[in-house]
């Protein structure tokens, strides 16, 4: 008999994708399909959830058809998706009611901005680990209801449903079957108790959600009922589902207190596991679910940097340096080592765990012999400066979590540079560990998928189908090390709005 295979689904925020892994990690083949954005008002974001499922069967079936393997072979199906992004369908035609609302739309801030004025955001914070932002479902699913001719009636009638792209893509692949999320993804919703890990009556009645609207919430390793037989040749079993920062968190093999992953794209964001301890935050971080298994949740201080390489594309057209990411490398790595320039990044203000939207970019420290090579080199050293910042806020909130010997693993486009990466293990004073493989996050709901069809033993043998790292320890002094950060601290002050 043939080696059993995983099928991962990949639904992420511009493409569709999904690749076939064998049990040691490794993929065997792969599809994708572009999203399409729309854009109807100043920071509005949609998708058009229809598209999204018509093109997770179609990846689905042409990586199988690449594969060359039947679909007999495949074992199980895990889903990892754009987390906070929302749509509403109803329940007996299958047809959404409204364009889902993606996780980047801001038309919500001003019933945020309404409750945080009431007082409602400790609470919020108490109840669900997150703050009070457009970026979460629960106020995206209220304006739908408000703004849908009679669509909140229908809701509270039991006749609508609504959930983030795992519940929806489930729902259809099962064949209106099976209405269910994962836990990581709920704890995305400002609508899920952490500590009691179910939907929160109190932030249901503060949202405005009715109950009814909302899917079960089950395991990341768990029983998401089977695809209907038409759509992939066999029913094949749903086994395993995560948010992508939580599945790229698995994927790293981040399952034990302490060990924490950082992903570098347009921005990056950065997830340490605390473990069964459910650390609130002072720093203003975001307290969620890192994984539920056997009915027992772990949990994670997340916090998320706005600009990582989109400050090297800024580099790259906006200051006219030639050859993408690779030619802004180049450059970075001529610069003057003792040129002292420091890059804030706040294009679209600051995030962890300095939370300042008003605040802007600035460059300091500039002299007569400053040129684009020190720019540079400072926005590499902006992303490892700005991670520094996130470690310290972690450490802060969750110190039991930080062990003698600490690795950030990484992935994303960032990471396939082996300069940056040890420039960053030389500012952040925290070994390095490269993946060699960077599909971390359709890995990770890979492996979720494989403890949930019993294809692993335990969560242990399932991270060990990892691919490895490359590490890299700090190998800057100390002195030089605090010198760079201090310089940063001060830079970060002049471009802050915010006590």
């Amino acid at each position: 008999m043939a080696e059993p295979l995983i099928l991962a689904l990949d639904q992420g925020t511009t493409s569709t994708r999904a690749i076939l892994f064998d049990l040691k990690g490794a993929p065997v083949a792969e599809a994708g399909r572009p999203l399409e954005q729309f854009y109807p008002d100043d920071g509005w974001v949609e998708h058009d959830a229809e598209e999204i499922f018509a093109a997770s069967v179609a990846v689905l079936r042409e990586t199988l058809a690449k594969s060359g393997r039947p679909a007999e072979d495949v074992a199980a199906i895990g889903i990892t998706n754009q987390r906070e992004t929302v749509v509403i369908w109803d329940k007996a035609t299958g047809k959404p009611i409204h364009r889902a609302i993606v996780w980047q739309d801001r038309r919500t801030a001003p019933t945020c901005e309404r409750l945080r004025a009431a007082g409602r955001e400790p609470q919020v914070t108490d109840i669900t680990g997150l703050l009070l932002d457009p970026y979460f479902s629960g106020t995206k699913i209220a304006w739908i209801l408000d703004q849908v001719d009679g669509a909140r009636a229908r809701a509270e009638a039991g006749e609508l449903l609504a959930g983030t792209m795992d519940s929806w893509v489930i729902w259809k692949l099962t064949g209106g079957k099976v209405h269910a999320t994962d836990a990581t993804n709920a704890s995305r919703t400002m609508l899920f108790d952490l500590k009691a890990q179910a939907w929160s009556d109190e932030m249901l009645e503060m949202l405005d959600v009715p109950r009814a609207l909302l899917p079960t919430v089950l395991d990341c390793a768990g029983d998401y009922g089977s695809t209907a037989p038409e759509l992939l040749g066999r029913a094949i079993p749903i086994r395993g589902v995560a948010g992508d920062q939580q599945a790229a968190l698995m994927g790293q093999g981040c399952i034990r207190a302490g060990e924490m992953k950082a992903t570098y794209g347009t921005g990056c964001f950065m997830l340490v596991n605390t473990g069964e301890h459910l650390a609130p935050s002072r720093s203003r971080l975001l307290t969620t679910v890192a994984a539920r298994l056997g009915g027992r949740a772990t949990y994670a201080l997340e916090g998320s940097i706005f600009i990582a390489g989109a400050a090297l594309q800024w580099i790259n057209e906006g200051l006219g340096v030639p050859g993408g990411g690779a030619g802004v490398e180049k450059l970075a790595q001529s610069a003057r080592e003792d040129h002292g320039v420091v890059l804030v990044p706040a294009f679209t203000g600051l995030g962890a765990p300095w939370w300042d939207a008003n605040a802007r970019g600035g460059l300091f420290g500039m002299t007569r012999d400053t040129g684009l090579a020190e720019i540079a080199q400072a926005a590499f050293d902006a992303c490892a400066l700005q991670t520094r910042d996130l470690i310290e806020a972690m450490r802060a909130d969750a110190p039991g979590a930080f062990g003698r010997d600490v690795e950030l693993r990484i992935d994303g486009g960032m990471s396939r540079s082996a300069w940056f990466s040890q420039r960053l293990a030389d500012l952040t004073g925290v070994a390095v560990g490269r993946a060699t493989y960077m599909e971390m996050t359709a890995l990770g709901a890979a492996l979720f998928a494989g403890l949930g069809a019993g294809v692993y033993a335990s969560v242990e043998e399932a991270v060990a189908a990892r691919p490895s790292t490359e590490r890299m320890d700090p190998a800057l002094s100390s002195h030089g090390r605090e010198a760079a950060y201090a310089r940063w601290l001060d830079a970060v002050a002049r471009v802050k709005t915010t006590a």
